[in-house]
């Protein structure tokens, strides 16, 4: 288990004026999705590339392993569904935990579609605003996906806590639901441990906000809501809620003066 105390560095400038491309992009050890602004939701596809005869897997466990791999996906499955001409603003979401490392990699991987610029998420915040979240109370967002699960705590939107375990919804063939279930509960009891605020016990009176693939375990769902004693609301389309919060970020970060215009809201897309 990886635990943070810190918040996320402050937000970077907004980009440099002129004609705006817009992508959101959610790299996930298991599946990539694109969100093109004006289009909508146009990659859904495994986290896959095929240097050879077989095929390799570029993240892992919320880590990206494999740099120049991860760059030939985005080419071959992203830079012919972008307009041939103007440069792409890129919101990119990224595991709270390990983030540093995981942005500075992903940036280098997303250079393969000349963007104009990278604004970079914590995938809680992400998912929280594909979800229509209210930001201005304490949020605990739980993220169970193929490789990894993360909890975290957002104050006014902002990480002021996370945990992490490298299980996921993709290890319940030799890990059974309860045991994914009782990381989640020893990750959430050890904030509240360690809380010196009421944060904690105020998201939780709140419920808890769930997502990635275990939103769709009804057997994890019914056994957090009991051991966590605390609602847990299960997101919809809990796959593609971090890259709709990114294609929101993305719609913000258009339309502000400094992006040289106005922006159509995302449509929604939930497949």
């Amino acid at each position: 288990m990886t635990v943070l105390r810190r918040p996320w560095p402050a937000r970077r400038p907004w980009p440099m004026r002129g004609k705006c491309v817009g992508v959101a992009l959610d790299l996930g050890s298991a599946r990539t999705r694109a969100w093109v602004a004006g289009r909508g939701l146009v990659l859904d596809v495994p986290t896959v590339t095929f240097p050879g005869p077989g095929a390799a897997y570029p993240i892992q466990r919320g880590t990206i392993v494999d740099t120049p791999g991860t760059a030939r996906m985005l080419a071959r499955l992203l830079v012919h569904r972008l307009p041939r001409f103007g440069r792409p603003l890129v919101v990119l979401t990224a595991p709270v935990l390990d983030g540093v490392a995981f942005r500075a990699e992903a940036r280098t991987a997303v250079q393969v579609l000349r963007p104009r610029g990278v604004l970079t998420l914590p995938g809680a915040r992400a998912v929280a605003l594909g979800a229509g979240a209210d930001l201005s109370r304490p949020l605990l967002v739980v993220d169970i996906g193929a490789q990894l699960t993360e909890v975290v705590l957002l104050a006014d939107g902002a990480v002021v806590d996370a945990r992490r375990t490298a299980l996921g919804t993709g290890d319940l063939d030799t890990v059974a639901p309860a045991e994914l279930s009782e990381a989640v509960v020893g990750m959430v009891s050890a904030m509240e441990r360690q809380d010196r605020t009421t944060l904690t016990a105020d998201a939780l009176r709140r419920g808890a906000l769930l997502a990635g693939g275990g939103a769709l375990r009804p057997e994890i769902v019914y056994r957090l809501t009991g051991r966590l004693h605390a609602p847990v609301v299960p997101v919809a389309a809990p796959h593609t809620a971090a890259v709709r919060g990114a294609a929101t970020l993305l719609h913000a970060a258009r339309a502000h003066p400094s992006a040289g215009g106005t922006a159509s809201p995302p449509r929604r897309n939930n497949r």
